[in-house]
């Protein structure tokens, strides 16, 4: 099975929005199959990204699934990609580039977008002559 950053985003997404204080059990992803959901989610553990991940099978089955809560790198992670303005950008320039669509290389070329926008940020305060007192 291949590994899908949409749905790994999506994912994280879903256990963001749902994890309360116990192991979300066999998550739905609209779209997805349990299969390709439980598989991602378990890359998301061994990326470190999800604090937990267990599946349970049963005649080269799936049965069940469960994951955990986001670890700090998770919520950093989402965090980057979270607006949709972003994410697009950052699969375009990859695309674009001919990269592999990796998670390292996800979380620079983010970050570059990122620091871009804060420098054009802070460059639009110094331009306009906002004094900042204590």
């Amino acid at each position: 099975m291949k590994r899908d950053m949409e749905l790994c985003r999506k994912i994280l997404f879903a256990i963001e929005k749902q994890y309360i204080d116990a192991s979300i059990y066999n998550l739905k992803i609209e779209g997805y199959s349990p299969k390709e959901v439980s598989y991602n989610s378990g890359l998301l553990y061994e990326a470190g990204l999800i604090s937990a991940y267990k599946s349970q099978n049963a005649d080269d089955h799936l049965y069940s699934f469960a994951v955990g809560h986001l670890t700090w790198e998770g919520h950093d992670f989402l965090d980057k990609i979270r607006e949709d303005t972003i994410w697009n950008k950052t699969k375009s320039i990859i695309k674009g580039k001919v990269l592999p669509m990796t998670l390292d290389i996800i979380k620079e070329v983010a970050s570059a977008i990122i620091s871009a926008a804060v420098q054009g940020a802070v460059k639009g305060i110094a331009s306009s002559n906002i004094e900042i007192t204590e």
